[in-house]
């Protein structure tokens, strides 16, 4: 039985590993399969030995094996939770559903680590990551729900967030809410449906405005200075979809 959640950790984990070049590459607009990982500061192939989850990280002591150049810690964190979320997801019993399940959710981990990672490097949500997110929960939603679940969740998840956003706009003359949060909440309702949808708006917002005036009265950010919401967003997804008897203990008002 151990040898079996290990297989499974090592699985994610080596998936993290992806993880981290797509975080780097797709905000730079390059290609996530080639060529191969150099190291950024002194250009450096990258071996395989120099690439194992985890263990590579340790053994360097996060820095390049050539110009001590510091990796990120972010990297190795990546590696951690993708490893541990894959042993969490993984079924007890199998069957179509639990596989399908299994495989939906875990790449709903993926998205949510790559997303959360660029949004706060980059201030941006991918398009393509938006897109296979809402891909993955149509198919999943066309098999298990109804219509009316998923239809219902896209229209409040999308409309809502983008009627907010452009009245924001027309109003104050800025941007409040990115188009890449619109839709990340849009394919959020396609798996969370109406009342998941509505929740999580609740939930972010909630997260969003705890650490944002946190950070106002230690002085780390100033009033004016945007801080990326889709951080957030995910935040209350991840706790909706992965840990939902945390979402039921809390005092929401509906």
């Amino acid at each position: 039985m151990y040898l079996l959640e290990l297989f499974v950790f090592t699985f994610g984990a080596i998936f993290g590993s992806f993880l981290n070049v797509v975080i780097y590459r797709i905000p730079l607009g390059l290609n996530v399969a080639r060529p191969r990982s150099t190291c950024p500061s002194c250009k450096k192939l990258i071996h395989w030995y120099e690439n194992i989850p985890l263990l590579s990280y340790l053994a360097l002591r996060g820095k390049c094996l050539k110009c001590k150049a510091r990796i990120p810690f972010s990297y190795f964190i990546v590696e951690l939770i993708a490893g541990a979320m894959a042993l969490y997801l993984f079924p007890n019993s199998f069957s179509f559903e639990t596989i399908i399940r299994f495989v939906v959710l875990f790449s709903t981990v993926c998205v949510f680590i790559s997303h959360f990672f660029i949004d706060l490097k980059h201030k941006i949500l991918p398009d393509v990551l938006n897109l296979y997110l809402a891909a993955i929960f149509l198919g999943y939603a066309l098999l298990f729900y109804s219509w009316k679940h998923w239809a219902i969740g896209l229209a409040i998840g999308g409309g809502f967030p983008f009627l907010v956003s452009s009245t924001y706009l027309l109003f104050a003359k800025k941007e409040g809410l990115g188009l890449g949060d619109v839709k990340l909440f849009a394919a959020l309702g396609i798996y969370l449906g109406p009342l998941g949808i509505i929740t999580n708006v609740f939930l972010s917002c909630m997260l969003g405005s705890i650490v944002g005036v946190l950070l106002i009265l230690t002085k780390k950010m100033s009033r004016d200075y945007p801080i990326p919401f889709g951080p957030f967003i995910i935040l209350a997804a991840s706790l909706q979809i992965f840990f939902p008897k945390i979402v039921k203990m809390l005092p929401l008002p509906f």
